[in-house]
């Protein structure tokens, strides 16, 4: 990997999927408000050996997130009882919540998906797809009324089996199959995808699904929620999108070899992307990360990124919390702050090739409107300029700015992105000495919930 910026750090990573550069966030390039690079170089050192024990874990496949990306089994499963379930369909409706929604709403939109005139022409001949990822009793009502319930198909997501938010709702919507007088179809329109069967664990999805016929695929045991992305949960999402899930995972697993062959965390740019993250916290008071990524296919990753980054780490009063924007539109919300708010913001912009892009501007109106500077060029041209332009503004105000450049935003690239980021959560994590596999504080609140609901009235 080239080097840049110090002798010690590479602050310019190159992966094949992408590039990360973290030098405009080291006092060499915005003054006092910056890490040096040799206290960068310290934090580092100290990842050496939660580094190798990654490795380790890969060796021994103590920890799947390493592995996932090689198999191949579970795809083809879920490939089969995708392509049964879909059958006759026009509408796949998906019931899940947090990591059980937000990874695969992140490869679904890459393909286009929730964007208006995002699909391709193969993509508008399948089902459409729509994610219920936040329960309320109003939009619950309103879908299923508004529903072909006969052409609708929905996919019902928890690893535990007991998540009460999507329980409720496979409960709502199983009631409006029955009352529509499609009982007898209900194991064909209706797919649950939950933990296997643990003799004496109580599974809520599992039993429901039993009772009434309904297939099921198993949730991998070993990765959690918000790290399930590129699991069956995660997949089954872009597999109805028609997305290459396979290109996805070889993508993820181009950023596991690159690490295994890293010889120090200098070299590793996930390490490289904790090491900066957690200096900036702790020695410059870099409390919350931001996440921009310039490309509306990118919009969901800067949601996934936040619950990956906030419930892995937001512990034992340590974390940063993380913010999900969007450019160019959040330069017109958000950017006034980041640039002269409070010096607390770590700044990463995700960017994509424009040039070229979109429609051209025609001279004459863009005179008359004032813009004559962008006669004759593409949309694309000036999201481009953007791209560079608020990096070097963030670099003159004094701002911590990481920029990772995506040359093809494809399948490749976004495994590779979603592998970069859970290992640089994980090694951040290493860091903070924090488990970041765990979240002992959401129970509390999950148990008042069911308390409050128990209580007879």
């Amino acid at each position: 990997m080239p080097a840049s910026g110090t002798a010690a750090v590479n602050t310019t990573s190159v992966v094949p999927a992408y590039i990360q550069s973290v030098g405009g966030c080291l006092s060499a390039a915005i003054g006092p408000h910056g890490i040096d690079a040799a206290t960068l170089n310290r934090a580092l050192d100290q990842l050496v050996a939660p580094l190798e024990a990654l490795k380790q874990a890969y060796s021994t496949r103590s920890l799947a997130i390493l592995r996932i990306a090689e198999d191949t089994a579970d795809i083809d499963a879920a490939e089969r009882a995708l392509a049964k379930l879909s059958e006759g369909a026009k509408t796949l409706v998906f019931f899940g919540t947090g990591g059980s929604s937000l990874g695969g709403q992140t490869l679904a939109q890459m393909s286009g998906w929730n964007i208006p005139g995002g699909a391709s022409s193969d993509q508008r001949k399948r089902p459409r797809t729509r994610f219920y990822d936040n329960l309320d009793g109003a939009t619950m009502s309103g879908a299923l009324a508004s529903l072909d319930l006969a052409s609708t198909r929905f996919i019902v997501t928890s690893k535990s089996g007991s998540t009460v938010e999507t329980l409720a709702q496979a409960i709502a919507a199983l009631s409006a199959v029955k009352a529509a007088d499609l009982t007898e179809r209900i194991p064909e329109l209706f797919l649950g995808l939950t933990e296997p069967n643990v003799e004496g664990k109580k599974n809520g999805l599992r039993d429901l699904c039993a009772a009434h016929n309904i297939p099921l695929l198993d949730h991998h045991t070993g990765i959690g929620g918000r790290f399930s992305v590129l699991t069956n949960v995660g997949l089954l999402p872009a597999m109805a999108r028609g997305v290459d899930v396979r290109a996805i995972r070889r993508g993820a697993t181009s950023v596991v070899k690159a690490m295994r062959d890293a010889p120090h965390p200098r070299e590793c740019a996930p390490a490289i992307g904790a090491a900066t993250a957690i200096v900036l916290s702790n020695e410059k008071g870099i409390s919350t990360q931001v996440m921009i990524p310039y490309c509306d296919r990118l919009g969901r990753f800067g949601d996934w990124f936040v619950q990956l980054w906030a419930e892995s780490l937001g512990k034992n009063g340590k974390g940063t919390t993380p913010i999900a924007c969007l450019g160019p539109l959040d330069q017109h919300s958000q950017l006034q702050l980041f640039m002269d708010g409070p010096r607390n913001h770590l700044i990463t912009i995700l960017r994509t090739p424009t040039l070229g892009n979109g429609p051209v501007i025609d001279a004459e109106m863009a005179k008359t409107a004032g813009i004559a500077f962008m006669g004759g060029r593409t949309i694309g041209d000036l999201i481009s300029a953007q791209t560079k332009a608020v990096p070097e503004a963030l670099l003159r105000a004094g701002r911590p700015v990481r920029t990772i450049d995506i040359p093809v935003l494809d399948e490749i690239a976004i495994g590779a992105l979603l592998m970069h980021f859970m290992l640089e959560t994980v090694l951040a994590a290493s860091l903070l000495g924090i488990d970041p596999y765990d979240q002992p504080a959401v129970e509390l609140a999950k148990t008042l919930t069911r308390d409050s609901l128990s209580t007879k009235t």
